[in-house]
């Protein structure tokens, strides 16, 4: 297998991109139809916009990279005796946000990280409906990109205590992050779907993104590199930094997305 190399990261993340945005065709060829919903067996949404985008997706990355495993969340059941032996890896959500899509809200993605040895190297979250996409690379910066312009360059931000802004979600609200949000002095809630929280913390507009439940590896995985490379954290409720492929189960724990990783957040969480 054909290593990947770090200094081809930032050429990759542009081909990445493309990738991403023509997935993301795809995806709103679809989202302007009557399209039909579908339940899976953990009873998440399935549409024709996720097959179509993850065929899109895997067929683009095993020509880009044809002996670079793909793991995406419409391909989960590969084992993990056949995952642990990869030292590199797609992490795909080809639709992160089928709930959103559903509603019609816009506030769904395209997903795609490159993951090796457990951490995400790579990410790109590219939201169709807006045109905005972030990307990302191992010690080369996080990044905004909006149609017609310059990508920017993105940084997270230090926390005040007093002017707090947390990163909610429209779908996932548990007893948990109430009680969490509870305990801090009257902060500004942003709710959004999808991926789109982490980037909220990357880009310097929100503190915390708090997630008490289940999510996935592919859930995070793009964004992760994103928040890490804005100079942010992505750490379970331990404040250890979240790892990929190291078990059978492809489940995340409750995590915290922290913008500021100096501020003592561990006062807030629940004993």
């Amino acid at each position: 297998m054909n290593e990947i190399n770090h200094q081809d990261l930032s050429k990759l993340v542009d081909e990445i991109k493309q990738i991403c945005l023509d997935a993301g065709d795809k995806i709103l060829e679809i989202y302007e139809t009557d399209f039909s919903v579908e339940t899976k067996q953990d009873n998440s949404p399935l549409t024709a916009a996720d097959m179509a985008a993850h065929n899109a997706i895997c067929a683009a990355l095993s020509k880009l990279t044809p002996t670079t495993p793909i793991l995406s969340e419409e391909s989960s059941q590969i084992s993990f005796s056949e995952r642990q032996s990869w030292d590199q890896y797609w992490l795909v959500d080809p639709l992160d946000g089928t709930r959103e899509f559903v509603k019609r809200n816009g506030e769904f993605s395209v997903n795609i990280a490159l993951i090796e040895k457990g951490r995400s190297i790579l990410g790109v979250i590219h939201i169709p409906v807006t045109g905005i996409s972030y990307s990302a690379s191992l010690n080369n910066g996080a990044y905004k990109h909006e149609q017609n312009k310059e990508p920017t360059q993105i940084f997270s931000k230090k926390t005040d205590l007093n002017n707090i802004t947390i990163a909610g979600s429209r779908s996932h609200g548990n007893e948990q992050q109430l009680a969490f949000i509870a305990k801090l002095n009257n902060p500004e809630i942003l709710a959004i779907g999808s991926s789109l929280k982490f980037c909220l913390v990357a880009e310097g507009a929100a503190d915390i993104y708090p997630r008490f439940g289940p999510t996935s590896e592919w859930d995070s995985g793009a964004a992760q590199c994103i928040v890490e490379e804005s100079g942010a954290v992505v750490v379970d409720t331990n404040f250890k930094t979240l790892e990929y492929n190291t078990k059978e189960s492809l489940l995340n724990p409750s995590f915290l997305v922290i913008a500021d990783n100096d501020f003592n957040w561990a006062q807030f969480l629940t004993k």
